[in-house]
């Protein structure tokens, strides 16, 4: 593998707030996608220590379509404690509980989601899209109201590539009919 291109991926790779798509990269480098999608895994690999070097402090994962370096899950606490230190950035559990209704629902209004929780939500969903957890995706055709889905950050904190991977708790729900409307 070429050491320029790893080293030009690994580059941006430092630099990117969010994760970078094969094309992008591939666009960026003036390469195919094919070689750039290659460099990626090998570059995983690597940090993971195959080829027998050493496991890094931090690994390339791929997620919400695309690929960023994120520290390795056993050095969690350490990072927890460096990053939050005097600080707490927790969701509370209205918010975990308004974040899954969205995640399943979705695309959903806030009077929607009320109906579903049972209590105003404002404030939540206000919460939700300063973290950058949800955005809003248009509006509803009956009643105007402006309707919320997940976002990349979402998928990337989760963890995920897609929503088809949530766990299937959906049919928990109640459907679409059975639950009242506030309008």
């Amino acid at each position: 593998m070429d050491e320029q291109l790893l080293a030009g991926i690994e580059a941006v790779l430092m630099v990117a707030d969010q994760p970078v798509a094969p094309a992008e990269l591939a666009e960026a480098l003036g390469l195919g996608t094919a070689d750039v999608t290659a460099a990626l895994e090998e570059l995983a690999a690597d940090y993971g220590g195959a080829r027998g070097g050493r496991v890094r402090g931090f690994e390339l994962k791929q997620v919400a379509g695309g690929w960023r370096l994120f520290s390795r899950a056993e050095f969690h606490e350490i990072v927890s404690d460096f990053v939050t230190a005097g600080q707490s950035a927790k969701l509370s559990q209205a918010a975990l509980e308004t974040l899954a209704v969205i995640a399943y629902r979705q695309p959903v209004t806030r009077a929607r989601i009320s109906a579903i929780r049972g209590v105003n939500v404002d404030g939540v969903v206000r919460t939700l899209l300063l973290r950058g957890l949800i955005v809003e995706a248009g509006t509803d055709e009956t009643s105007g109201a402006a309707q919320f889905v997940t976002s990349r950050v979402f998928l990337e904190s989760m963890g995920l590539q897609s929503l088809d991977e949530l766990p299937d708790i959906a049919p928990f729900l109640p459907a679409g009919e059975d639950v009242p409307t506030l309008d």
